[in-house]
């Protein structure tokens, strides 16, 4: 299949799926252009049910779609076609540069606060981080909320949200061995990375500290992530008597 606009490339993925890569100088551009598209797909199925009644699922990741389709319903010539026919409407949807660049320190309406106890007891690779880095613990905590971050892909586990990037100087490996328990809501980094792990599980990132708050909800209709692909999100430091009275009354 040939590709067109900001699709670099297009891949099978099986008899009812289709991968769409995306064209950027960076992975923040790449990923912006796997966003627009998602959202003219989304909205051309909200706008034009019937014409899309063939469309299951699409999947985001940091410089790709996963398209799930109904293959008795549709054959993937026909699914390339009708994403060729949203070409017009992701140019509208696209960013300039200046929308596109993440300023630290700035926050606006639409980013997400994730508060963190940074340091707390059962979560955290402070000192181990420190080692890695030649950061103090104040200056680690300063560097991670420093950043304005960007939700590239959620997976691993439900509401596992990878974002980036962090800054340069924190930047370290994950650990060597990982941890048969990561407690729920440890905020945590590796590599050009950071996290939140939504429940209890294993792993084996640097934990920085927990976040009271919960990354999944629950209610009768089922499950959903409080971060999804595209988000902006932002951590600020709270103490472990804030911490501990988040969620009481």
């Amino acid at each position: 299949m040939k590709a067109f606009g900001d699709v670099k490339h297009i891949a099978y993925a099986g008899i009812d799926a289709l991968i769409l890569y995306f064209d950027g100088a960076t992975l923040d551009e790449a990923n912006h252009a796997c966003i627009r598209w998602l959202t003219a797909i989304e909205n051309g199925n909200k706008q034009f049910p019937s014409q899309w009644s063939w469309l299951i699922e699409c999947v985001p990741s940091y410089d790709s779609l996963l398209i799930v389709f109904n293959y008795e319903l549709i054959d993937s010539h026909g699914v390339y076609k009708a994403l060729e026919g949203l070409q017009i409407e992701s140019v509208h949807l696209s960013l300039d540069k200046g929308a596109q660049a993440t300023i630290a320190n700035e926050d606006s309406s639409d980013t997400k606060l994730i508060p963190v106890w940074y340091g707390a007891p059962n979560a955290s690779d402070l000192s181990v981080v420190s080692k890695q880095t030649g950061l103090s613990i104040d200056d680690i905590i300063e560097q991670h909320t420093s950043v304005i971050y960007r939700v590239y892909a959620v997976g691993f586990a439900p509401g596992f949200a990878y974002m980036g990037e962090i800054p340069t100087k924190l930047q370290c490996p994950r650990l060597g061995t990982p941890r048969k328990r990561v407690p729920k809501g440890a905020v945590a980094i590796a590599d050009r990375q950071t996290a939140v792990y939504p429940s209890e599980s294993p792993g084996g990132w640097n934990l920085l500290g927990l976040t009271p708050l919960d990354m999944v909800t629950h209610d009768v209709h089922g499950s959903t992530s409080c971060l999804t692909s595209g988000d902006k999100v932002r951590f600020v430091a709270i103490s472990e008597e804030e911490f501990k009275a988040y969620n009481e009354g």
